[in-house]
């Protein structure tokens, strides 16, 4: 039908004497037009007007001479036009290039082509008066109100553009996928409805277009009485229904084209546009047809990038914006030079047809259509530049605002903890955005509802020992679903940089972390919004350092950090709030049980044995070889039983793995094989300082957190140290070389034990061995929330000096 509307209008055009439209058929339009504005004829919006109708600034900007980089827009310098010039010149290059008498004979070969090209490339590259045209474009502007939705529109121009190629490009979606998609995007609710009323214009706009082309018109004057045509639409509107018209005459031709080797009513007509001898010879039309293609690819980008601008959200941009407003002004160039663009094309497709064997003297040039390409390109960087700062604005806008509702979430009252998880997780309905540990099958928030919910919060950088340890608590918990302290669910939340890639590295290493959870975990990290990610480092402090959120059936955060409770007491925290955290210090006392609690039964065995226990650390083998040995003479001298455990390091390295290897094959002491146990009992002792610390206990008021922290400063130390205990409260400590001495002194206090005990003249003893002399460092535990100002030594009392300390250990 299409094919045979195109038929009558080409009968109208070859009488050039016969109006376009007669007045039954202008009656009808008045009435379609009427008809369709009432059905379409929605409010505009704030955003829309300012599309359709620019600011006194921006027409402003389109009166007034073009900025230097859209001079370079509107009239790219002849030096960058040369360069698409065939080095060899081509007749029609030569038509330009010869005197009159020698136009005149080319002009009498090929009179189209030759009056196309001398009148398009006039407006093409003389230097005309930019303020002038600009002036000219946007007094064809008068918009009437009417918005359509046109990018259905455009996806169709799309696929025939597509489907109409001479040749397909090898990384192109195959054809039923494409349709698929096009059926999809295009075929919604209200599309026939737009159709219907752009069909008149689309198809009056490509019979102007075939008039023009077929008559020799001036390719300015073409644009320009299409941009009257248009006058009432919107810019993107206009160009969408430019680009259909277009279409609809490429497709029909490409469809003649492709089918009339194998249909014979493709090749009946075929025959009358005498496309068969051009396209046997469509090897040396391959330069043209690339140009075109070329041209259409840019003249496709611009119009997606115009529709994008005229679908920005109003509520998040403004006219005030730089962005906005520049590409507002900008938008009647770009129009009109695509629009240009397509009169180029149609005017290289038309004069193809009825040529014959004539054509292979004017289809071989195809700078013309090049250095279009090259302005579009010009064009379309400079607007998507423009979007792309928009939206920028735009993500910003979003993000304030999701930011702003996190915190307002945080301070109303809920009766569930729905409206909390989903905005932190994931806040649309769209997928399932969590993983379940032991199955690994998706599923949703609801799954959470009512509970009380611990957020796992890490970078892809949380050791294969912290996941170990959470895994045996929670794991552990899991055993008895009924008790009390079981009544919570982990829920991993991954913390990325959004401005960094995902790639298969990162993506591979989540996968791994997420495998070896047997809690809930966000199946992506691209599900946390960027806001989120904002919110959870500045109203939450995270910074590197795992944490672990706790939030109760309501949403209300019952503890900012309960890694630490969880550390140290396992399950028996819950509910992980302040209360709960005081009420077990209360307690604790500082004993043997409370260092080792959950990591080695056999020191527990010892202690029910009544056994001497000693506790020692530090990487100098020597010092760990002379000590043992000691250590074992001493125990059998005063007749006491002992057992030795070396504790190693924090953040044990290689060189506690090998100190490991040497004491089991040396058979010094005993020791734990598992690096994790050892990561284990020294992050105990740091939790321990950190919830100290976050309860505003000092070493000066609270006697538990003056031997955490004397444990902390041995550990700092070069040297070794050891702890000796037996029972519950009995506990000597001293560094390794001064518990080294008092060892090898044994027979000057042995005397004592039988009057004293051995614990008690060991204690006096090392008493006797301090000096006034000393040096104590203390290593805090990294990224530990609040630092307090002031700490005094655990030995000497004395307010210690603070400094910044930077460490990279890569052994």
């Amino acid at each position: 039908m299409a094919m045979n509307q195109t038929a009558a209008n080409m009968q109208q055009l070859m009488n050039k004497n016969q109006p376009l439209m007669n007045p039954s058929q202008a009656n009808q339009l008045q009435q379609l037009t009427n008809s369709m504005q009432q059905l379409l004829n929605p409010t505009p919006t704030p955003m829309q007007l300012q599309l359709n109708n620019p600011t006194p600034t921006a027409m402003q900007q389109l009166a007034s001479p073009a900025p230097p980089h859209m001079q370079q827009l509107i009239n790219p310098p002849h030096d960058h036009m040369n360069q698409h010039a065939n080095p060899n010149p081509t007749p029609m290059q030569q038509l330009m290039n010869q005197s009159s008498p020698a136009k005149q004979q080319l002009l009498k070969q090929n009179p189209l082509g030759a009056r196309q090209l001398i009148k398009g490339d006039r407006h093409l590259f003389s230097s005309s008066d930019d303020n002038a045209m600009s002036k000219q474009i946007q007094a064809t502007h008068s918009p009437d109100g009417r918005q359509f939705d046109v990018k259905p529109l455009l996806h169709i121009v799309e696929d025939i553009f597509y489907h109409s190629a001479p040749t397909t490009d090898s990384h192109a979606l195959p054809t039923a996928t494409r349709s698929d998609a096009l059926d999809e995007r295009t075929y919604h609710s209200g599309f026939s409805a737009m159709l219907e009323s752009l069909a008149f214009v689309i198809d009056r706009v490509a019979s102007e277009l075939t008039y023009k082309c077929t008559s020799g018109g001036d390719a300015h004057s073409t644009t320009m009485a299409i941009l009257n045509m248009l006058s009432s639409y919107t810019w993107d509107a206009k160009l969408v229904i430019a680009l259909a018209a277009f279409a609809m005459n490429y497709g029909e031709f490409w469809l003649v084209a492709q089918n009339y080797t194998s249909n014979q009513l493709a090749k009946s007509v075929a025959i009358l546009k005498q496309l068969p001898d051009i396209l046997e010879n469509s090897s040396m039309l391959k330069p043209r047809f690339d140009s075109v293609k070329n041209l259409i690819t840019v003249m496709l980008a611009i119009a997606k990038c115009i529709v994008e601008f005229h679908e920005l959200p109003h509520m998040y941009i403004t006219t005030d914006t730089s962005a906005f407003s520049t590409a507002i002004a900008h938008l009647p160039i770009a129009v009109y030079w695509t629009i240009r663009s397509i009169v180029a094309c149609a005017s290289q497709i038309t004069g193809l047809i009825g040529l014959g064997h004539e054509h292979m003297v004017s289809t071989t040039e195809a700078w013309e259509l090049s250095s279009l390409a090259h302005k579009l390109s010009n064009i379309h960087s400079h607007l998507a530049n423009q979007l792309g700062l928009c939206f920028k604005h735009i993500d910003e806008r979003k993000q304030m605002e999701t930011y702003q509702n996190l915190l307002h979430l945080f301070d109303m009252a809920h009766l569930d903890n729905m409206r909390v998880l989903k905005a932190l997780i994931y806040a649309k309905d769209d997928v399932q955005p969590l993983v379940e540990g032991s199955s690994k099958r998706k599923v949703n928030i609801e799954v959470l509802r009512r509970k009380n919910v611990l957020l796992l919060i890490s970078d892809l950088d949380i050791t294969q020992e912290e996941i170990s340890i959470l895994e045996q608590i929670y794991n552990e918990s899991r055993l008895q679903p009924s008790r009390q302290e079981s009544q919570y669910e982990i829920v991993w939340l991954p913390i990325l940089d959004h401005t960094v890639p995902l790639n298969d590295a990162t993506h591979k290493k989540f996968e791994m972390l997420q495998s070896s959870m047997t809690w809930y975990s966000v199946y992506s990290p691209t599900l946390i919004d960027q806001a989120v990610v904002q919110f959870i480092k500045k109203e939450w402090h995270f910074n590197k350092k795992p944490m672990l959120v706790v939030l109760d059936p309501q949403g209300r955060i019952a503890c900012p950090n309960a890694l630490h409770m969880m550390w140290i007491w396992g399950s028996l925290a819950f509910p992980f709030t302040t209360l709960r955290e005081e009420a077990l210090w209360k307690e604790e006392s500082w004993r043997l049980e409370l260092l080792v609690d959950g990591i080695d039964p056999t020191i527990l065995n010892w202690m029910q044995e009544g056994r001497y226990i000693c506790l020692y650390g530090g990487e100098d083998m020597e010092w760990i070889r002379k000590f043992t040995n000691n250590a074992r003479a001493v125990a059998q001298a005063a007749g006491i039983p002992l057992g030795m455990v070396y504790v190693g390091k924090s953040n044990p390295k290689e060189r506690v793995r090998k100190n490991i290897a040497t004491i089991t094959v040396e058979k010094l002491s005993h020791c734990w094989q598992d690096l994790t146990s050892i990561w284990y009992f020294w992050v105990r002792i740091e939790s321990m300082w950190r919830s100290k610390n976050q309860l505003g206990k000092a070493s000066e008021n609270d006697s538990i957190m003056k031997e955490i922290m004397t444990l902390l400063s041995f550990d700092s130390s070069e040297g070794g140290w050891a702890m000796l205990s037996r029972g519950a409260d009995e506990i000597v400590k001293a560094k390794g070389s001064i518990f080294l001495t008092s060892l090898t002194d044994y027979t000057a206090w042995k005397d004592e034990i039988q009057q004293k005990g051995f614990l008690p003249s060991l204690r006096d003893y090392l008493k006797g061995l301090h000096t006034e002399h000393h040096c104590n460092r203390l290593i805090l535990p990294g990224a530990a929330g609040k630092i307090p100002e002031r700490i005094v030594c655990s030995e000497c009392g004395r307010t210690m000096e603070r400094f910044l300390l930077y460490k990279c250990c890569d052994e």
